[in-house]
């Protein structure tokens, strides 16, 4: 639904927008617009890059508004009911999956106003915060009273609170801290009718379901997240690192579970397929080997660091690892965030996806295989890489990638077949015991894709959804929903 500018209603809803947040936080700008018009999702880029080319129109929304607080949102989200206006929250603008794309226009509501930090509790260890704060400026502030999230991903710098609790983000140290959802002890949320409701003051109680889940990695198609408060640590006392080279990925799979299964309480563990070892950490750390690569480590007290080391040390030894020593471990660190810029990321006029997903250790290694043969035999231009990079008590998570490095001219082209690798290194996935996504969530790109994964419980989710939000005004056309 887009409105236009030249209609009696344009100026109609303009005003009545201004009328809650003020003039200067609403925009009509075309510039804005094109900036709401691209997020981190290769579709929209391309297109972008390549508009004299293409004819393809990219969505753009009809207002963008800024509001402050929940008050805000819900009496905007009480105008977008009454005249059927789709909304779409909008944090950072770092999400690879088209999740804050508004594909029907309507209302972008940029959520960044929305960063106080109401109180740092160090008796309780959590930290109340709006959900627009960009992350780094939390981890800053938190820091210079000894403290952190210990949720460390690489767009920390970029993203808003809200866009990781909007897709279950991960971060480099969830190994031992736990995703953003582990960090959740309760939210503030305004529902798409515009009622303003807290969940419970703990998330862990036997007084019913734990509502905050109903909102987690639903993407803003359930309501806005205003106000959250999440767990904080004492940053350690000291981080140390090793890194080592196994002869395949099999045998480094077994040292990731060997680490966690022990109950080492690795902080991270970074295992590399065989392929990205030889293109990636070449290519980033300079450090040329042939076998899986491997980084782990350990933050805390010292002497239990020491400890957690020693024994790690024994398990990479008695699997036949190559000893690379503590110095790779800590380049690894201290470079964590390289791997996602240029000259080291892929990028335009590069086809490329991350094909994240997670699977039990009984089926990690038959996933990545299954990935692998896909993109490699059926599509022969493109090539597979993948690493490992979250682990828990009964699995990890597979960072897979396809990179064509020369996609076709024509852009429906391309996007015919950016789409068709995703369709079919997925579909090998779930087949194999892997779900579609693990921490950059479904949004545009994989919205398809969900009624398949969830199968017939899909209709519980939609009939959430249909309570939640009758009109379906907020985010259509994400996580497998439409318009409506």
């Amino acid at each position: 639904m887009n409105i236009a500018k030249t209609s009696y209603m344009f100026d109609m809803l303009l005003f009545e927008l201004r009328d809650i947040v003020g003039k200067e936080y609403v925009s009509v700008r075309d510039s804005d617009k094109e900036v709401y018009s691209v997020d981190y999702f290769w579709l929209p880029e391309m297109c972008h890059d390549r508009q004299d080319r293409s004819n393809i129109t990219r969505p753009m929304a009809d207002f963008i508004v800024h509001p402050a607080n929940a008050e805000d949102v819900s009496k905007i989200l009480k105008i977008a009911n009454n005249y059927k206006i789709p909304v779409t929250a909008w944090g950072g603008g770092s999400g690879s999956q088209g999740g804050a794309l508004p594909v029907f226009g309507g209302i972008i509501l940029d959520t960044k106003r929305m960063d106080t930090i109401y109180k740092i509790d160090e008796q309780s260890m959590t930290v109340e915060v709006g959900t627009g704060i960009i992350h780094q400026t939390l981890e800053w502030e938190l820091e210079q009273k000894g403290f952190s999230t210990m949720h460390d991903p690489g767009s920390a710098r970029c993203a808003t609170v809200g866009g990781f609790i909007a897709h279950r983000g991960t971060g480099v140290l969830s190994t031992k801290y736990g995703k953003i959802e582990d960090m959740i002890v309760n939210m503030e949320i305004v529902l798409p009718t515009g009622e303003i409701i807290r969940t419970l003051p703990v998330p862990k109680t036997a007084c019913g379901p734990d509502l905050n889940q109903i909102f987690i990695g639903a993407e803003g198609t359930m309501g806005i997240v205003t106000k959250v408060t999440l767990t904080i640590h004492r940053l350690p006392e000291t981080r140390a690192f090793r890194a080592f080279v196994f002869k395949d990925l099999e045998t480094g799979l077994r040292v990731g579970q060997r680490l966690v299964s022990e109950n080492l309480q690795p902080s991270v563990i970074r295992l590399y397929s065989e392929n990205e070892t030889k293109e990636v950490i070449k290519k980033v750390l300079g450090i040329e080997k042939t076998g899986a690569y491997m980084v782990y480590g350990f933050d805390g007290k010292k002497d239990m660091v020491d400890l957690q080391m020693k024994y790690a040390q024994e398990i990479a030894d008695s699997e036949g690892g190559e000893d690379l020593g503590a110095h790779p471990g800590e380049q690894w660190w201290n470079n964590r965030y390289k791997f996602f810029f240029p000259p080291y990321m892929y990028r335009l006029p590069q086809c490329f996806g991350t094909l994240d997903t997670v699977a039990s250790y009984s089926d990690i290694q038959n996933v990545y295989n299954a990935m692998k043969d896909v993109v490699e035999k059926q599509y022969p231009m493109a090539r597979f890489i993948g690493h490992f990079s979250h682990w828990f008590p009964w699995g990890a998570m597979l960072y897979g990638r396809f990179i064509i490095d020369t996609p076709p001219e024509d852009p429906h082209e391309a996007i015919y077949l950016h789409n068709s690798i995703w369709n079919d290194a997925l579909r090998a996935a779930m087949a194999a015991g892997g779900v579609l996504n693990e921490h950059h969530g479904i949004g545009l790109k994989l919205s398809r894709l969900t009624p398949e994964l969830y199968g017939e419980a899909f209709q519980l989710l939609k009939n959430v959804k249909t309570t939640l939000d009758p009109n379906g005004i907020m985010n259509p056309g994400k996580l497998g929903f439409g318009i409506g």
